[in-house]
């Protein structure tokens, strides 16, 4: 509104944000406002009357003057007497009626100072809807929204404040429409505030073509904007952002799946369906329109069934013909039949029954049949409940329709699906939108659902409409937890974007087929204050540089060190379908966004951009289904990014696999950054990326020295999760490319590029001592391709659990030498699963689907079925393993699995000091390692570092030979005699001291290398080098030290040589020989070469001896001896200093040796033939192989038997192995129940274990020979509350089961069980008040046994109603209000 210029100014109605700024009040606390004020006085035009204001009564007194004193006659003071007698009986009695009217009226509710709205200042206000009009508030401007509104655009400006109107019940619905509405210079917006969250619906639509309008400088199109001075305040009513489910939810909802069949066959149609899990049991058709004899079949069938089992009848065609009367007696008597009596020809008859129920649990129906119709369907419909509660609903239909019949059987989840979480939830509602993520290895297995009201529900269960089409695993599974997490989208307080139909005008249309053009909210630096919570924003976002759904552009410190009393936050928003990343942190620092969900989005989802961010904290945020986009060449597919070409120079094509596809939910260019809580639960690339910009990109370029987001510590990286991603669950390597498109490399700018290796230094200085990167607490699987990639050092990973993943996790050095320092990376107190038991469903975009190596059965897979699945994946080094646990390890004949494998086609350096220590192999482990083998996925299986893959065994836990060293079997040049094969790794162990050779060569740079060791010199190993695009070429073999090694060439002798000694230590030394041309001369110096500076120092030259045997003589001299009959110049290269920690060179650099040759030839340099026999020695061992050891390690593995996200919370351990009669006589022999480890076996009958729910000890177990009374009693009054029950079973199932079961429904069940001739069973329960969701009854038909079952017991749960529990650390907790300070 426009305001006259003369108008007074009125105070705020309350305080602005205080960050140090010309816009602020001191004192502000975010969501607090002034107290509320009366309204001002009215003025009084009678000088004689003076009002007054109470706070209190808001009473108006009068004061009556007295008048001047004038000569009067006596008539006159009577007159003025008489007058003041009436005068003070008006003012009284006024006075009485006005406390009358004070004390008899209430207010309608009391008022709130932290709302906002409930401001006196505040004009109400109603604008009306005319998408034309322009609204500016400004100076004196204070007003509160009552009703819904259409404008074109609202500005706030110099003090103008607009506040959304609220009521206490909720009830009001407020919805604004505009292109943009942008706040500054001390305007203020408002809709609730972090005290007072809004109650009632509030919804601002931005609307807007991106081809109509003109854009607002700085903005564009369709925002909501904050500048300078604006204050930005937005809360919702609170609700739990997410949880985990606490139940597996299957395919369905049902166990056994959904039924759904269309018979082809005439006749009746029978199901047999099992009323405990709903799964149809038995499937038959009886024709008994043609043979009488079906009809006797089908009454023998009836006859046989169990008492309770569900049947379901529908005729095909006809069934009366032959029909006979003892059946239909059958049909009466067994389930209640009250049309089969009379039941016609083509008449459509269904039914569904329960055997043994009576009529009562009979739901039947008939529709005669006439000119070839029935004129619509016979349905029978009969609803259930699984022993687990889940309602299911059973129906059978006939009929026939225009000449054709038809029938059909449905078995489904009725009245909406009970999902079980691992929280009680706030602020869920009815018709909410939920989504629940994948845990299979496709992101697009995530699902919404619409909550539905569940009077019946407990306080952790809600109920959705509909039903579930893939797994959602809400169990921890061989230790590792897998739980779905489950999200609320719906927000009482909404920004959403306007949409067209359909993909328009110059919006990628290419790519997109719906509209991409959303709305966006971008703040700008020096706001006043911005907060939000608790809202949603849905159709966001934009394919346009800058417009996200939210977006912090170059705003700088947004917390106390800005100048901001308290840290802006952006917290539990619901950020989804949405066009364009989710959160955009640029070159902005203290930012915490906390519970927030970004779901279904385009592009990099929380995205810190430039590589200058810091300080910011993500705090238990959930991204799932980041999708591609076009904005960044790291945003983009195998589609897009060929096709995109508008900033690469010239014609080039940019390649999808280098330049592009990288698209995460969580991007993070500078490592000072805090993740702590957070779940990446499905990407088109990566959940979790940390990239290292060389310098700051884009508008923050030069903020920051070169090098120094590298050479930043990480922050706090503290349980996150990681799953359902196509590439990797967590990446941190790499970085963008910082120069135009050019001439000289025509890539994009900021295209993925290989530039930046991680290395944290204290201070981000390279010459003070490195600080190590802590990973704690990473749970990652179902990530098809890794679960974690990680080059750089030091890293140290700890606490975390891998699972299902193609591979577990890759370390990658921070280069190699001679670019690296000798840094390292370990991982410590962890666990590695191969196959796991969730076998995941398939669609959803999952593509490949085989059989486990495990158990045989068929599950999803995270590549082609031949892919050799590693756990942890060595390349490069030194890595270090140690108290680390490998489970689930199987090959299948068309595929290798190791628990330890090394990088495929692998032409890099592997160095020896990589190393295992205190590790643990499950039984189901068939290969504990494995080199690798010629063929699929391996290829030759010939690169450098293919050859030269090795590791050390430090204490033997691999191998069983204490410290010693495990090679390929065909590397003999670190083999000796007494080394050990093991021909399934295609290794072999052996004892002794390695180190490795690093060779450069100038002119020429392309040849290729073959060095012999003088002990073997039938096996020769031939290296291609590194092809590095330099003028040098490299060769990095690993050698047995005191050995003697020849090296020749594929052409001649390169004129240029270095030898650097890596990870010699002092005193270390071998003799090698290089071939040359007869004749040649050399120049032979020795030097010591400081990479940091790229200087060399302590110079000293070789000097030529008569003798190799001379040169032997002396190994610590610089001498060298030339052999011209050969044509080997030798050398014994000795080290002379001292490495530390993982360095591969001392600290006063590197000793090399560099040989300048002068040839005269150009003949091929191979001097194999002439230097053996010759130079051949006997091979023998320098270190004695030790014995195998036959001990079991005690202390190896990882301490920890659960991996969650929920660290705080205390988990028990427990297995059951019921064995049934079947089973006992194919061999298998023992029925036990595992608490913790500690194993109870038992014979026949059922065994039940008690363990105290509160403090996990075990209290009691028990064997019954059979079901029978005293079992009964025992389970009614012979267990303590708060106990959880285990019980077992062995062999045939006797006595009086209808008893037990009915005792196991107050321990779990939801009714009792049919479980007479059932094979074996198992049940977890408990007793107590609380009915958790990890009970469960297990059984087998007959004749089958069930499997061994494992399930995590959560311990000590506040439902329980423990006392005397200490209080859970809850470290993330700590970690945020650290990273707070």
């Amino acid at each position: 509104m426009q305001e006259d210029r003369k108008r007074p100014i009125r105070s705020l109605p309350y305080s602005p944000a205080s960050n140090g700024r010309r816009c602020q009040s001191p004192g502000y606390v975010p969501g607090r406002v002034m107290p509320v004020r009366p309204p001002p006085a009215p003025r009084v035009a009678d000088p004689s009357v003076q009002w007054s204001s109470s706070k209190t009564d808001n009473q108006a007194t009068y004061v009556c003057r007295g008048i001047d004193q004038q000569h009067h006659s006596e008539d006159s003071r009577r007159r003025k007497a008489r007058n003041s007698y009436i005068c003070m009986a008006v003012c009284v009695g006024i006075l009485l009626i006005v406390l009358a009217i004070a004390l008899g009226t209430k207010p309608q509710f009391e008022r709130d100072e932290n709302c906002p709205d409930q401001n006196f200042r505040l004009k109400d206000w109603s604008p009306g809807h005319d998408k034309h009009k322009q609204i500016i508030i400004k100076r004196g401007d204070k007003l509160r929204l009552v009703s819904s509104a259409t404008v074109h655009s609202i500005i706030i400006q110099h003090g103008g404040v607009l506040v959304f109107a609220d009521s206490v019940d909720g009830s009001r619905n407020i919805s604004l429409k505009c292109s943009y509405i942008l706040v500054k210079d001390g305007g203020e917006f408002h809709i609730g505030a972090e005290k007072c969250l809004y109650k009632s619906l509030a919804k601002i639509t931005l609307c807007g073509r991106s081809d109509e309008g003109e854009d607002v400088p700085g903005f564009g199109k369709k925002f909501i904007g904050v500048e300078a001075g604006g204050t930005l305040e937005l809360h919702g009513a609170p609700k739990t952002s997410w949880t985990l489910l606490s139940r597996t939810v299957p395919p369905s909802g049902l166990e056994a799946g959904s039924y759904f069949e269309k018979p082809a066959t005439r006749g009746l149609n029978v199901r047999v369906i099992d009323q405990d899990t709903g799964q149809v049991v038995l499937s038959d058709r009886f024709d008994t329109h043609d043979f009488a004899n079906e009809s006797r079949r089908l009454r023998a069938f009836l006859r046989s069934q169990d008492s309770g089992q569900i049947i379901a009848i529908a005729v095909k065609d006809s069934a009366a013909k032959n029909l006979l009367l003892e059946t239909k007696k059958t049909l009466q008597e067994l389930l209640g039949s009250r049309y089969v009596q009379n039941l016609s020809y083509r008449q459509a008859w269904a039914l569904v029954s329960v055997i043994g129920a009576g009529n009562s649990s009979c739901s039947e129906s008939v529709r005669d049949y006439e000119n070839h119709d029935t004129g619509g369907k016979a349905i029978a419909r009969r609803e259930f409940v699984t022993v687990d509660g889940v309602k299911f609903a059973v129906s059978a239909s006939s009929q026939w329709r225009k000449g054709i019949p038809l029938s059909e059987f449905h078995v489904e989840v009725s009245g909406g699906l009970v999902l079980d979480l691992l929280d009680q939830v706030e602020g869920w509602e009815e018709d909410d939108q939920i989504v629940v993520a994948s845990t299979d290895y496709s992101m697009y297995q995530a699902e919404e659902f619409t909550l539905l009201p569940c009077p019946e529900c407990k306080g952790h269960q809600v109920k959705v409409r509909g039903k579930a089409q893939f797994l959602h695993v809400g169990e921890i599974v061989d230790g590792i937890d897998m739980r779905a997490e489950v999200g609320v989208l719906s927000r009482n307080v909404v920004i959403e974007g306007e949409m067209e139909d359909s993909c328009y005008g110059d919006n990628w249309c290419e790519f997109f087929k719906h509209d991409t053009f959303g709305g966006h909210l971008k703040i700008l630096k020096n706001f006043t204050s911005v907060h939000l919570s608790n809202v949603e924003l849905v159709h966001m976002g934009q394919q346009v540089m800058g417009s996200y759904p939210v977006h912090f552009h170059l705003c700088g410190d947004v917390d106390e060190r800005g100048g901001y009393s308290a840290p802006t936050y952006l917290k539990s928003l619901a950020i989804h379908h949405c066009f364009s990343r989710c959160v955009t942190v640029h070159t902005t620092n203290g930012l915490l966004i906390s519970h927030t969900i970004g779901y279904d989005t385009l592009g990099h989802c929380f995205f810190l951009e430039d590589g200058v961010e810091q300080r910011n904290i993500l705090y238990h945020n959930l991204g799932l289904v980041t999708k591609p986009g076009t904005l960044l060449p790291t945003d983009r597919n195998d589609l897009m990014c060929p096709l995109i070409r508008n900033n690469v120079y010239g014609n080039y094509i940019p390649v999808p696999a280098t330049d592009c596809k990288a698209v995460s939910t969580f991007w993070v260019a500078n490592p000072n950054n805090h993740l702590i809580n957070n779940a990446a639960a499905g990407s088109q690339d990566t959940g979790i990326w940390y990239l290292f910009h060389k310098v700051p990109t884009g508008d923050s370029q030069g903020l920051l020295p070169e090098t120094k987001s590298e050479l930043t510590p990480l922050g706090t990286f503290y349980n996150n999760r990681v799953h359902s991603n196509f590439k990797a669950g967590l990446f941190i390597d790499k970085g963008v490319k910082i120069t135009n498109a050019s001439a000289d490399d025509p890539r994009e700018y900021l295209c993925l590029d290989n530039n930046a290796r991680f290395r944290p230094h204290q201070d981000a200085d390279p010459q003070k001592p490195r600080v190590a990167a802590l990973i704690d607490r990473l749970i990652a699987f179902k990530n098809n391709d890794h679960g974690a990639w990680v080059r750089g050092g030091d890293i140290v990973f700890q606490n975390s659990g891998f699972s299902d993943n193609g591979i577990g996790l890759s370390f990658a050095s921070d280069g190699s030498f001679p670019k690296d320092e000798g840094s390292s990376q370990e991982i410590s107190e962890s666990l590695f699963v191969g196959e796991s038991g969730n076998y995941g469903s398939q669609g959803g975009q999952n593509k490949y689907w085989g059989v486990g190596g495990v158990d045989g059965k068929n599950r999803t897979l995270p590549k082609d079925k031949t892919f050799p699945i590693r756990g942890f994946q060595i390349y490069d080094g030194p890595i270090h393993v140690t108290k680390t646990t490998f489970r689930n390890y199987e090959a299948t004949p068309v595929r290798f699995t190791s628990a330890v494998g090394f990088f495929l086609k692998n032409p890099w350096q592997l160095p020896p000091k990589n190393s295992l220590s205190l590790v643990k192999f499950g039984t189901s482990v068939s290969l504990k390692v494995f080199f690798g083998k010629p063929g699929p996925w391996f290829e030759g299986y010939d690169l450098d570092g293919d050859k030269n893959a090795m590791f050390h065994d430090v204490d033997g836990s691999v191998t069983g030979y204490r410290d010693t060293y495990v090679g390929r079997m065909d590397n003999f040049l670190v083999k000796h005699p007494r080394c050990e094969n093991v021909t399934s790794w295609f290794g072999s162990v052996c004892s002794g001291k390695y180190a490795q050779v690093y060779i450069q060569t100038r002119r020429p740079q392309n040849l290729t290398m073959t060095i012999v060791r003088d002990e073997y010199s039938n096996h020769p190993m031939t290296l291609r080098g590194i092809n590095q695009r330099a003028s040098f070429q490299q060769y990095q073999p690993v050698v047995m030290l005191q050995k003697g090694y020849t090296i020749h060439w594929n052409g001649r002798a390169p004129e240029e040589t270095f030898l650097y000694l890596i990870n010699f230590n002092k005193d270390d030394w071998i003799q090698v020989g290089l071939c040359y041309p007869r004749a040649t001369t050399f120049q032979v110096i020795a030097d010591i070469y400081q990479r940091q500076n790229s200087t060399a120092h302590s110079v000293e030259d070789y000097t030529a001896v008569p003798s190799l045997k001379e040169a032997q003589s002396q190994p610590k001299q610089r001498l060298f001896y030339f052999d011209n009959s050969t044509g080997l110049l030798f050398l014994i290269l000795q080290a002379r200093y001292s490495r530390e920690g993982h360095s591969y060179c001392p600290t006063q650099g590197c000793e090399r040796v560099k040989i300048t040759a002068t040839m005269r030839s150009q003949a091929v340099s191979n001097c194999m033939p002439a230097a053996y026999p010759k130079y051949s020695t006997p091979p023998k061992a320098t270190v004695a192989m030790p014995p195998k050891s036959l001990v079991k390690c005690e202390n190896c593995g990882a301490s920890q038997l659960v991996y969650t996200s929920d660290p705080h919370q205390i988990y028990l351990l427990v297995q059951i192995q019921s064995l049934s009669n079947a089973a006992i006589q194919q061999g298998h022999r023992e029925s036990y129940i595992s608490v913790n480890g500690t194993r109870f076996p038992f014979q026949r009958g059922f065994f039940i274990v008690t363990v105290d729910a509160c403090s996990g000890i075990i209290t009691k177990n028990i064997s019954f020979a059979k079901a029978d009374e005293v079992m009964a009693k025992y389970l009614s009054t012979g267990i303590s509350q708060r106990s959880i029950i285990l019980l077992g079973s062995k062999d045939t199932i006797s006595g009086d089961i209808e008893a037990i079961s009915e005792q196991m429904v107050p321990l779990g069940t939801a009714k009792a069980a049919q479980l007479h001739k059932k094979g074996s069973i198992a049940f977890f329960g408990y007793k107590g008040e609380f009915n958790p969701s990890w009970t469960r009854l297990y059984s087998s038909p007959a004749g089958h046994s069930l499997s061994l079952l494992e399930k995590y017991i959560p311990l000590q749960l506040q439902d329980y109603g423990c006392t005397n529990v200490t209080k859970p650390q809850r470290k993330e907790l700590e970690l945020l209000q650290k990273a707070l300070q």
